[in-house]
């Protein structure tokens, strides 16, 4: 059973957002229409060839309201229904040019709502209420795995106080126990890190730390490269605590997203040729190993290695 403490956590949650979007007035977005019934005609705008079926699955609604609901739409010349070629029983949904014009301007004030709500932010706390909003979205929608199956999840946010100093200290502890890397790794790793503090631009450059039950388990950073245009994989690192689970994939996967978003023309990154795990996620994210070159650093013989992905 759910702690009374999250569940009372979720209904405050939803208090909050339900005020915040408006759905607890009479009609929505100062349409003659509620939330509901807008979000029928949203489907219909942005989906073809829909049968009433579809939509109530989609929206999860009871079958007898919405066939109430798209009568009345269809007396108002909103939607048209053209039965299907296939199956005599069924009619395809669509909206008229009427419906259409109608729409257009409550899609419009739709985004400029969500719009002005994200303008009140800081780019950084934009990130942030995205990635929180794809999470919740994300976990809420997969199917619960049997109690047997279960893996601990982890979640994925900015740095805070102290995971700086976090991101050093573990990866020169891990490389240490792991690869026998010395002195001066601790230092470079150091320099990473204060490069990217004290230089950070916000729209072109993120850090992402990973929790597993309230502990640090990992970390990536993105940020610019000296090249116009590109942009660099920095500090990938997963704890063992928290390998098989995924999280190396996507930590890369949102430094590819990130790039994409803000108009990086490629990404690159400097690797060896010890780090298989590493290498693979790089590989399969659609990374090609551009050079590479035999070195002697931190007290070992390594082939350092120089991927690219271009976008």
């Amino acid at each position: 059973m759910a702690d009374q403490r999250a569940v009372a956590a979720v209904r405050r949650f939803n208090r909050f957002y339900t005020r915040q979007i408006g759905v607890l007035r009479k009609t929505y977005l100062g349409s003659p229409y509620s939330l509901g019934e807008m979000r029928v005609l949203y489907e219909l705008a942005h989906r073809d060839r829909l049968t009433a079926s579809d939509v109530g699955r989609a929206l999860d609604l009871d079958a007898g309201y919405l066939s109430r609901l798209l009568r009345n739409f269809e007396k108002r010349g909103l939607i048209s229904r053209k039965t299907s070629t296939k199956d005599a029983r069924q009619s395809h949904l669509a909206l008229t040019a009427r419906g259409r014009k109608l729409f257009a301007p409550m899609e419009e004030r739709s985004q400029r709502q969500a719009g002005d709500m994200l303008d009140k932010l800081a780019p950084t706390q934009q990130a942030r209420i995205v990635e929180a909003m794809t999470a919740i979205e994300r976990l809420l929608s997969e199917a619960p795995p049997a109690q047997s199956d279960a893996q601990p999840r982890y979640t994925l946010r900015d740095p805070k106080a102290g995971d700086f100093g976090w991101v050093v200290s573990r990866h020169a502890e891990l490389y240490l126990q792991e690869y026998e890397w010395s002195d001066p790794f601790e230092g470079l790793c150091a320099q990473i890190v204060a490069d990217f503090v004290n230089n950070f631009d916000a729209k072109l450059e993120r850090c992402w730390i990973a929790e597993l039950n309230g502990e640090n388990v990992g970390c990536v950073m993105l940020v610019k490269d000296d090249q116009p245009g590109v942009a660099r994989v920095r500090l990938l690192l997963v704890d063992p605590k928290a390998r098989g689970l995924g999280l190396g994939a996507r930590l890369v996967d949102e430094c590819v997203r990130f790039a994409r978003s803000v108009g990086y023309r490629k990404v690159t990154l400097w690797t060896h040729s010890v780090l298989s795990a590493a290498r693979h996620v790089y590989e399969k994210a659609g990374f090609v190993l551009t050079s590479s070159e035999p070195r002697h650093s931190w007290g070992q013989d390594v082939v350092a290695e120089f991927w690219d992905l271009e976008l």
